[in-house]
């Protein structure tokens, strides 16, 4: 059983940076992929940034330039620097994990961009 849990939501105001952070526990083998996703108020889920286990990385076309995906020493951890933070960036953001024959969710962390 895998766990996948985030961490670093909060209040910021427009313009502000904040870091999240994704860990995967439990029987985990071999992450290949992980990945940020986040559905805002109203909104369909959509890719933020995702980094596979051999480094390349994928972004959103609205957080390309300012938000940064990066993995731990561990590998199964996943970190997301988000600069530049806009009202629009507001949603709950979710850390995905999979490897082969398994993929897991995290319960996802509010990042609300407000004044």
């Amino acid at each position: 059983q895998v766990q996948v849990v985030e961490s670093g939501g909060g209040l910021v105001q427009p313009g502000g940076s904040l870091r999240l952070s994704c860990a995967a526990s439990g029987s985990i083998f071999n992450i290949n992929f992980m990945g940020w996703y986040r559905q805002g108020p109203g909104k369909q889920r959509e890719l933020v940034a995702t980094i596979t286990s051999g480094g390349s990385t994928n972004y959103g076309d609205s957080v390309k330039g300012r938000f940064t995906i990066s993995r731990g020493n561990a590998k199964n951890t996943v970190y997301l620097q988000m600069d530049s933070l806009k009202p629009e960036d507001t949603a709950v953001y979710s850390c995905y994990a999979a490897a082969t024959g398994w993929s897991s969710w995290g319960q996802g962390t509010q990042v609300t961009v407000s004044s």
